[in-house]
């Protein structure tokens, strides 16, 4: 029962075979041609034909940046690539031998986390993968929320701020806007503007050039008081966001991914303290647990191949 799991990244495309277990078998990566979407629909396909050699597979999941129908099939828009309603699953399909699926890259991310890390075990839980966006995925009652059009758990598009800050979706006041790697840059550097607590970031701005994620992390990681400060706000931030979400959702737990969770309690400790402040009926209800991700880079390829698994066993 192995399936193959595509993982459309903005630099990189990840693909593997995986178990049903979520054991990866075999990997393969190549550069993601990023402006070029009909050379992506080749690579995929020729990778997917290259895991398939020599193994049984019954079916191959593409995960890619963007929403998602709900037929698994069309990509209705993607920031990174020109794909708009694009009939991905076609063209891959027309040029393999295997059943495909498409599907939002947290979506599958989220899956993973569920069936194989962090989520196991557990009926309801809420993924937020923190990078330079901020990416969601919603799992309640053992089933992966899509909505009704497909296109549902944009977690990073839930307004915290009213005609707060643009987003890239058009509208304002976006979590992205708030509690991303890129809100992290802009907070740093807001900081080193300050003085004070921010003089060793305004130092390595002006070696480096500019602040940029490896060096701000290295910061944290140092504990650098003006980098820790930036990521306490950046917690403070996906706390509320949480606050609200756990008000409509419930989940047992929230799972953080992406590049930004691997400063681990630094982060989660803010995010909890922030959540507990803006959580309705705080001491009545259960609370969620709040968890860093476990399947890390992996997880996009193994949820991917999970849900065009199941996906096929549908059909």
């Amino acid at each position: 029962m192995h399936a193959i799991g595509i993982d459309i990244g903005g630099t990189k495309i990840a693909g593997a075979l995986v178990s049903e277990n979520g054991e990866i078998i075999a990997e393969d990566r190549q550069p993601t041609p990023a402006g070029d979407a009909a050379q992506i629909v080749e690579i995929v396909s020729a990778m997917i034909t290259r895991l398939q050699t020599g193994h049984d597979v019954v079916a191959a999941g593409v995960a890619a940046a963007g929403f998602v129908d709900a037929g698994q099939s069309t990509v209705y828009y993607a920031p990174n690539i020109d794909w708009r309603n694009e009939p991905l699953q076609r063209y891959i399909a027309e040029r393999v031998s295997l059943p495909i699926t498409i599907d939002n890259d947290a979506n599958a991310a989220g899956w993973a986390e569920f069936r194989f890390g962090a989520g196991r075990l557990l009926t309801d839980m809420t993924m937020l993968t923190i990078g330079t966006g901020v990416g969601g995925a919603i799992v309640t009652q053992g089933r992966l929320f899509r909505g009704g059009f497909g296109a549902g758990a944009e977690l990073g598009h839930l307004r915290v701020v009213p005609d707060g800050l643009p987003c890239g979706c058009g509208a304002r006041g976006c979590i992205e806007q708030y509690g991303s790697g890129r809100a992290l840059l802009r907070m740093a550097n807001g900081i080193a503007d300050a003085g004070g607590i921010g003089l060793a970031l305004a130092d390595a701005r002006s070696r480096h050039g500019e602040l940029n994620g490896t060096i701000v992390g290295q910061m944290i990681a140092a504990g650098d008081p003006g980098a820790v400060n930036a990521l306490q706000e950046l917690g403070r931030w996906l706390g509320q966001a949480c606050a609200s979400l756990a008000a409509v959702l419930d989940p047992q737990v929230f799972v953080f991914g992406g590049g930004v969770s691997v400063a681990g309690d630094l982060l989660l400790d803010p995010i909890r303290e922030s959540f507990l402040q803006h959580l309705p009926a705080r001491g009545y209800h259960p609370e969620p647990g709040f968890v860093i991700a476990e399947l890390v880079n992996d997880a996009g390829v193994v949820g991917a191949a999970d849900l065009a698994r199941i996906h096929a066993g549908q059909r």
